[in-house]
């Protein structure tokens, strides 16, 4: 199968826009592909043999893009293509790279197995040295399963037929872009870490290596618009993670903050014991503090009011994937014009382009794990997220580390669960992936889990979920902040999902899902919940909804002990129109007068 043009791929942009190497190949495009609904593929012999049918990679079988479009339940597909890898990366270690692959997944190339990983949401590598090198074919078969039985973190996609509620169409296999990169065989640079450091004006490195050589060593060039700011070496044969500081000189500083999103430039490179450059990457870095404060959430110091929007990151034609590069850029510039500073982005780990724009645009993330997938159906111990849970939630949080526009994780979403005297595995795995995200970043706040089943008193963050949508009843619900008493999610019955508020920063990190579709508006029947849904009463005008919005958002921005908010949501998606643009991002509202409503001064942020 020939490799296209590079203007003939879809999603042909560069992957991994923070390690950046020169030399790579796209393998998006088409593929061989066959369903397997029964699994039984590897016994019927599909690893050796053409499949029946072809595909466009990334797009996921379920999606219009993918020109498959099958919406029914896949247990397992199988992808295979050959390539010939690059003839000049010769002498070079080859790697094979999948953005995402939802969700069990085994590589095969050239009938060896490369690669084994769970997990839908993070990327995984496959090494593919001693089985295709250089100027060889290489025939790369991907098994990919998803059951919608049992715990699996799935995040919004539906495990019964149709589209209902707010679970929409599942996607199965590969769903980011497959890329292939040569490596140095004697050394190379594996992710770094970079940690800016406001206070001292400087960014603290780590830069892990694959083995460490004799008088070799790294080193680190900043830079900025007006040229190189700085730079430091240090000896590569020592640690596996060689560490290095980048001081700022005082009159170069410039800090990354939503209203003015600087990124410097970052050179890295290995250099052997006579000074020559073994193996190099670029990147960049945004000078970015976050702190705690009481209540207050800081940015670079100061109290920067979270003007946040739900973003679940799906599309019409690509569900998960979006159809392309400006469809990301695209997403935070429509946030920005509604007068939003940020996103949470929901139930999913996002492609990593979204938050490179994010870096340079100054867009504010909280970077949250699709989660939802653990019920059981057991009475009180009803969900039982499994250590796959942890183990992927760790690879989410390494990949996006370094992203200076992520101010805050979110390891699960609205787990509910009652307290009581037995320790069940909920608390167990929410814990875990609490204690692991501190560990893998102290830098960051970390909120447990967001909304409803707070099980871990020392959460930097503690929130709610409230979709009352009467302004003056909103108010009261979120008055007894000031006394240390703030709204906390609890069950119908009134029985206690969450461990008490103990005076952590505090935000509503869900409201608002106000039901507005003009069309269904203007046809509207008794059966009209079939078509659309939202929360509370539909709004009967546009002027209602505008009213009602600006409401709501002004009973938090209203509050000085509030950091900020989360509404719900960017776009429609799917049956769930509550929206502030279409499923297709076209306008059904003033968002000149949304924009109006968010961007007066908060409370919070005067002085």
């Amino acid at each position: 199968m020939p490799v296209p043009h590079p203007s003939d791929l879809p999603r042909p942009e560069y992957p991994r826009p923070q390690f950046v190497r020169d030399a790579w190949l796209n393998l998006n495009g088409t593929w061989q592909f066959e369903t397997d609904r029964s699994d039984s593929g590897r016994e019927r012999g599909l690893a050796g043999r053409p499949l029946a049918d072809t595909i466009t990679v990334p797009f996921c079988p379920e999606s219009a893009l993918s020109g498959i479009g099958d919406t029914d339940f896949l247990e397992a597909v199988w992808y295979r293509r050959t390539v010939t890898v690059p003839a000049d990366w010769a002498g070079s270690r080859v790697l094979l790279h999948f953005g995402a692959v939802d969700h069990d997944t085994t590589v095969w190339v050239n009938g060896v197995e490369v690669a084994r990983h769970r997990g839908g949401f993070t990327p995984f590598t496959a090494d593919l040295d001693g089985v295709a090198e250089p100027g060889a074919e290489a025939t790369v078969v991907v098994r990919a399963r998803d059951s919608r039985h049992g715990p699996q973190a799935r995040g919004k996609q539906a495990t019964w037929y149709a589209n209902s509620h707010c679970h929409y169409t599942r996607t199965t296999g590969i769903w980011q872009t497959v890329w292939m990169e040569p490596v140095p065989r004697s050394v190379a640079l594996k992710r770094p870490r970079i940690t800016p450091d406001v206070a001292s004006g400087s960014f603290f490195l780590e830069l892990p290596l694959t083995a460490n050589l004799p008088g070799h060593r790294v080193r680190a060039v900043l830079s900025d618009a007006s040229g190189e700011v700085t730079a430091a070496a240090t000896r590569a044969d020592l640690d596996l993670a060689p560490r290095l500081v980048l001081t700022v000189p005082e009159d170069r500083v410039r800090l990354w903050a939503p209203e003015d999103p600087h990124l410097y430039g970052l050179r890295l490179e290995v250099l052997d014991a006579d000074g020559t450059v073994v193996d190099a990457a670029d990147s960049y870095a945004g000078l970015r503090s976050v702190a705690v404060r009481g209540r207050s959430v800081l940015i670079n110091g100061r109290p920067v009011f979270q003007r946040l929007v739900l973003d679940q990151g799906y599309w019409p034609e690509s569900l998960m994937t979006a159809p392309s590069d400006e469809a990301l850029v695209r997403d935070i510039e429509l946030g920005l014009a509604a007068g939003f500073n940020g996103a949470r982005l929901h139930q999913k780990v996002f492609e990593e382009r979204y938050l490179y724009h994010a870096d340079r645009l100054g867009y504010l993330v909280w970077g949250e794990f699709g989660d939802w997938g653990c019920e059981t159906g057991e009475r009180d111990d009803n969900q039982r997220p499994d250590a796959s849970y942890v183990a992927e939630w760790l690879e989410a949080v390494e990949r996006d580390y370094s992203h200076p526009s992520i101010v805050g994780w979110c390891p699960l979403n609205e787990t509910y669960q009652h307290l009581h005297d037995r320790i069940t595995q909920l608390d167990d795995v929410t814990r875990a992936m609490f204690l692991a995200t501190k560990r893998a970043d102290p830098t960051r706040p970390v909120i447990d889990a967001s909304g409803y089943a707070h099980r871990v008193p020392e959460t930097d963050v503690y929130d709610s979920h409230c979709y009352e949508q009467d302004p003056a009843a909103f108010a009261k619900t979120m008055s007894g902040l000031a006394e240390g008493r703030p709204y906390v999610n609890a069950a119908p019955d009134g029985r206690p999902w969450s461990v008490p508020y103990r005076g952590q920063p505090y935000f509503c990190s869900e409201f608002g899902g106000i039901w507005w579709d003009p069309q269904e508006a203007a046809r509207a029947s008794g059966n009209e919940a079939d078509a659309s849904w939202g929360y509370g009463e539909r709004p009967r005008t546009e002027e209602e909804f505008l009213t009602r919005f600006e409401g709501l958002t002004g009973v938090l921005l209203d509050d000085p002990d509030m950091f900020g908010y989360c509404y719900t949501q960017l776009t429609d998606v799917f049956q769930e129109q509550n929206g502030l643009y279409r499923f297709d991002r076209s306008v059904k509202l003033d968002i000149e007068r949304i924009r109006r409503a968010q961007t007066r001064p908060a409370a919070y942020e005067r002085d």
